[in-house]
Formats: structure tokens, sequence, C-alpha cells
């Protein structure tokens, strides 16, 4: 499947707890990771996801916050994934961002140049990314 979404993650949905307007849906990844995402309680039912059924998940490399591991602040982001950084791309105004969750998981983030001088990031540097549950699209095969 080619998106834009830099972030494509496959999964099996593994508890849907459903509430008036939206839904959490959590996902499993093959990496063993739960993802978890807020979708409408309509878009599952046309999605039809049900437990135990595959989902796809799609973040935008913006979405993707980063955040020192050892930053000693909580926060309210659903999915928080600590990792290292594999590489860091410099562009004009922002820079991509790959991060190892672990060797089968990998995220990118697109962030301000500013904010990789401002983190002081290099690769090889742990890192936390956090990804908000309300910015995960997900997909079904048809």
């Amino acid at each position: 499947m080619i998106t834009s979404a830099r972030n494509q993650l496959t999964g099996t949905v593994s508890a849907i707890k459903t509430g008036a307007v939206n839904d959490e849906i959590d996902i499993t990844l093959p990496s063993g990771h739960a993802l978890i995402a807020t979708v409408t309680h309509s878009s599952v039912q046309y999605l039809n996801l049900h437990q135990g059924g595959e989902a796809i998940a799609f973040i935008k490399a913006p979405w993707v916050i980063l955040t020192a591991a050892d930053s000693g602040l909580r926060f309210s982001a659903r999915n928080q994934f600590n990792g290292t950084i594999k590489s860091i791309v410099t562009g004009a105004i922002n820079s991509e961002v790959v991060v190892e969750i672990d060797p089968t998981l990998t995220l990118v983030s697109v962030i301000t140049n500013e904010s990789v001088t401002g983190l002081g990031l290099k690769p090889g540097d742990a890192i936390t990314a956090l990804i908000k549950a309300s910015g995960i699209v997900l997909a079904t095969r048809g």
C-alpha cells in the first residue's frame, strides 16, 4: 500500500473499548508492542474492526513527538515507545529522525532542525517517541 504516511504498522486488534462517540482500539504489533488508537464508533463499524482482526495504523511522521528518554516528565500521550536514534537527515527546515524501538520496529519522526539542535539529538541517543491515540488513522483490507 502506497501512502504519504511514513509509519505504517500492521497488527492484530486485541481489544476494543466502546464509547458513546469514540472507541479505543488496542492493537498488538508483531514486535509485541501495544498501539492504542482512538477512532469514532462509526469508523469501527465501517472498518469492521473486531478482536482478532487485522488493522493497519497510519501515523504521519510529524505526528510522532520526540523527547529525551530521561526527561523525568509524564506525558498524556497513550503511545510511548522507548528507543534509540538510528539516523537523522537534516533538511532546510525540518529533520527526519528514525527511531529504532527494537530490531523489528522503527518509527520516523519529522521535527524542526531547531528541535534537533535544542534537544542535542544524535544517532545512538536514547529517545522516547510519543504518539497521541487520536493521531492514528486506521485501515482494514476490503
